[in-house]
């Protein structure tokens, strides 16, 4: 054990919890008694130690405590959260009060990675609903892990055989609670490999709603295998399916609205693409948090942490990932009103797609295709259509030829966005004819998809609508939006 003074974020969730001490105390024996731990004997004295001096209790004692605050609380709630884990100072010397997970060696991002895929799927289990836990500022998390992504080195564990072991307060211990299956192959990665891609076509088409859960059960089964020693390929392999379930699960619990969980996933993912050693990739699954930023209305927070995916990708990203990376750069000047630096940041993002390159783009990358250059330009320049109106054609244009490029199947949610983009550049262009055949287009095919983003975005519209709301047609459009939307998206 160890002590090192109050434990604030412990005491934050306690409160939050309505808990006496006592209660707290009875809770942990039982919840260790139901995970096979009779011996634990927490009490009163042994809760206020915790909170009032930071006592660190020794395990398997944060594991129950992170379970039955899971529970409690209704969200994901980790040892890390709790306060009972050391961490590395950032680097002005500090660890923020609010901040994800700090970089670790692979045996303890690992380690991370099974605690908190299992705490989501316990959630999902009992029927749950993430809430409340606050983001962390882009500079928070840049802060922790600009270092270390942009760094030279790639820490790997030590090849000793059996099971790996975390450095835990008593010293190392081996991963428990965690269904370990075994060193796996060549083949057992490869049909990893495709069940990505099975996740990730999925995605594309209807959303994260249905599948999320899915996603994170696999990804929990990967962190567990990452608990074994495995050849150099293999195991670097194994932390590239790692980094792109978690951007799966980031982007689906996104999706659905669970923000401080999908922030979690990110950062996870960025650490499984270092430990595999794949920049670039780490790169991409920052953007992914800052344009979960700029869907949450944080544009200076998503400039933060696109400086921090550029770093990160650096000169070893392909031309049409660094492009892809000035598309979320642009959006977010665009956020901020800067037409000078959103034109200029697109017009570079053009240039490197058209660009060729010696070698085909990563799987991850294969979704960006010329449909999706147009659909986030047309995004970009919607977006500064309300501070520069001369965008308005820009984003009409560019919205036009996304829809005409996209599948016709596979990527319905994508074309839908397209669909709400356009309806939205002629509310901001006066145009209210056609921007009602649009947002109708839109109604017509809302329902099939999972996706609560997209209903945040029908709402964005929805907002610009409000202009035409003496016009009949427009006011019964508005309340055929308002009914259609779900009961914890709801208009008035």
């Amino acid at each position: 054990m160890t002590s090192k003074g109050p434990n604030t974020r412990l005491a934050d969730l306690f409160a939050l919890t309505g808990w006496s001490k006592g209660e707290l105390a009875r809770l942990v024996n039982r919840r260790g008694a139901a995970m096979g731990q009779q011996q634990l004997s927490t009490d009163t004295s042994r809760v206020r130690r915790w909170i009032e001096q930071g006592e660190i209790p020794r395990d398997p004692v944060p594991r129950v405590l992170a379970a039955v605050f899971t529970e409690r609380l209704g969200r994901v709630v980790t040892t890390e959260d709790l306060g009972l884990e050391r961490h590395r100072p950032t680097r002005s010397g500090t660890t923020p009060t609010s901040s994800p997970p700090s970089p670790w060696a692979p045996d303890r991002t690992a380690a991370v990675l099974t605690e908190f895929t299992g705490m989501d799927l316990m959630l999902n289990r009992r029927g749950l609903v993430g809430a409340g836990a606050a983001l962390a500022a882009g500079a928070v998390i840049a802060d922790n892990l600009h270092d270390w992504l942009t760094g030279e080195d790639v820490a790997y564990a030590a090849g000793r055989p059996g099971p790996r072991h975390v450095i835990t307060q008593g010293g190392p211990a081996p991963v428990i609670d965690v269904y370990e299956p075994g060193p796996v192959g060549y083949d057992e990665v490869a049909a990893l490999e495709h069940s990505v891609e099975v996740f990730r076509a999925w995605d594309a088409s209807r959303g994260g709603g249905l599948q999320r859960k899915a996603v994170v059960g696999q990804l929990n089964e990967v962190g567990g295998l990452l608990t074994h020693q495995h050849a150099p390929a293999v195991e670097r392999r194994l932390w590239t399916v790692a980094a792109n379930l978690a951007v799966l699960a980031g982007w689906m619990s996104h999706d659905v609205g669970l923000e401080p969980t999908a922030q979690r996933y990110f950062v996870i993912a960025a650490q499984a693409a270092k430990e595999a050693d794949d920049r670039p990739r780490a790169g991409e699954a920052i953007s992914r948090a800052a344009r979960q930023m700029l869907h949450l209305g944080r544009a200076d927070d998503a400039l933060e942490l696109m400086r921090l995916a550029q770093a990160s990708a650096g000169e070893r990203a392909l031309p049409r990932t660094r492009a892809m990376l000035h598309t979320v750069e642009a959006w977010a000047q665009a956020s901020l009103g800067r037409s000078e630096a959103t034109r200029r940041v697109l017009g570079e993002a053009e240039e490197l797609f058209v660009q060729e390159a010696q070698e085909p783009p990563p799987s991850w990358m294969q979704l960006f295709n010329e449909a999706e250059l147009h659909g986030m330009q047309a995004l970009v320049y919607r977006t500064l259509a309300e501070h520069d109106p001369g965008a308005a054609r820009l984003a009409e244009r560019h919205a036009r030829l996304a829809i005409e490029l996209r599948p016709k199947d596979g990527r319905e949610r994508s074309a839908l966005l397209d669909r709400i983009t356009l309806a939205s550049v002629y509310w901001i262009s006066g145009e209210p004819d056609e921007a009602q055949v649009q947002a109708k287009l839109a109604l017509a095919s809302i329902s099939h998809t999972s996706s609560m983003r997209t209903w945040d975005r029908l709402r964005e519209m929805y907002r610009l609508s409000g202009r035409y709301r003496g016009v009949p047609a427009v006011a019964e459009l508005r309340d055929e939006i308002d009914s259609v939307m779900p009961e914890r998206r709801r208009l008035v």
